[in-house]
């Protein structure tokens, strides 16, 4: 594999993808979404293509005048989009919005997979040349979580497995087993902040893959800005799935963790 196609949504993820790639000698084509992809990529990509997100038959067209083959996709892509009254959608997109039967992250991503591959685009997992960043079960921080916040991890852990079987979000927030919020559409900060105010400090966040989880997409992700959130919201412990999450700049955010005394698992 000499190229590889780069589809690029919000955060530090894209940036991580295309080094790893680019150290492998792959060049790497970003095909980056206005107003939603840090402009910053281009100077970290080979080349790089700016599209409107609600226009799907210019990604594909795109990828066609790229010969692209295989591609990833990295980063988040608010589905918030779809909400909005002031947003163009092109044919391509407006057909496929309506054949899918519901608008679930794991639907809309399963169907634009099939998409690429009816084009020719093989869609790698999004985990490609980063397994790295998959941690393997353990505490990373210098606390250890307290019996009572095991006890809320494990029991925030299978309510996260049941909402992410019922594709509505990842993340689950408890304290005392109680749920202070789910995740949904608003994403996983907002959820902490949620969370956060009912629970007052000492709360648990628990975020976990699906239970049949494609790792070619929306694959649970953390980092720094996470955990800057869990400290604004008082939280206690972060707990994440062992091999199927990925932590970016895992130094920094255990940094962060230790600092204000958060626990950080793999389970």
């Amino acid at each position: 594999m000499d190229k590889i196609g780069l589809i690029a949504g919000a955060g530090k993820f894209p940036f991580l993808f295309s080094h790893a790639a680019k150290q492998q000698g792959i060049f790497v084509v970003a095909f980056a979404f206005k107003k939603i992809t840090d402009k910053r990529l281009k100077k970290y990509v080979d080349r790089i293509f700016w599209l409107d997100i609600g226009r799907l038959g210019e990604l594909l067209e795109a990828l066609k005048q790229n010969r692209i083959k295989k591609a990833v996709m990295a980063g988040k892509i608010p589905k918030a989009f779809l909400f909005n009254s002031h947003l163009e959608k092109d044919e391509e997109s407006n057909s496929f919005l309506n054949k899918v039967s519901d608008k679930g992250d794991a639907s809309l991503l399963t169907a634009v997979a099939d998409k690429l591959k009816q084009q020719g685009v093989q869609l790698l997992d999004s985990t490609t040349f980063l397994s790295h960043l998959l941690p393997s079960k353990g505490t990373f921080t210098r606390r250890e979580p307290s019996d009572l916040e095991w006890e809320d991890i494990h029991f925030g852990k299978e309510l996260a497995k049941r909402m992410g079987d019922l594709d509505i979000g990842q993340t689950v927030l408890v304290k005392n087993k109680v749920v202070l919020a789910i995740e949904a559409i608003e994403g996983t900060d907002v959820a902490i902040k949620r969370g956060g105010k009912l629970g007052n400090r000492g709360a648990v966040a628990v975020k976990m893959s699906r239970p049949v989880q494609d790792m070619r997409f929306d694959v649970p992700v953390v980092g720094p800005e996470t955990v800057r959130t869990l400290i604004k919201a008082k939280f206690a412990v972060l707990a994440v799935e062992a091999k199927k999450s990925i932590i970016i700049d895992r130094e920094e955010v255990v940094k962060l963790a230790n600092r204000k005394g958060i626990a950080i698992v793999a389970v």
